[in-house]
């Protein structure tokens, strides 16, 4: 199903991205306080994207299997 290709599509390339900002902060690279609360605030808004990309993807799964 072409809708599912593209929400794994989109799963993955939000999980590089995710992982991107994680190793900036892991690094110590931020250059302040407030760009670190600024990274930490995408990697939440990524990983709640990702996880309703997720659902979408088990459900559709679910309902190719029925």
């Amino acid at each position: 199903m072409m809708e599912r290709q593209i929400l794994e599509h989109l799963d993955k390339k939000i999980k590089v991205r995710r992982e991107d900002y994680a190793d900036v902060v892991a690094s110590g690279t931020a250059t302040d306080y407030a760009a670190y609360r600024e990274l930490c605030g995408v990697i939440r808004g990524l990983a709640i994207a990702q996880q309703e990309i997720e659902d979408l993807v088990r459900r559709y799964k679910e309902d190719d299997d029925e």
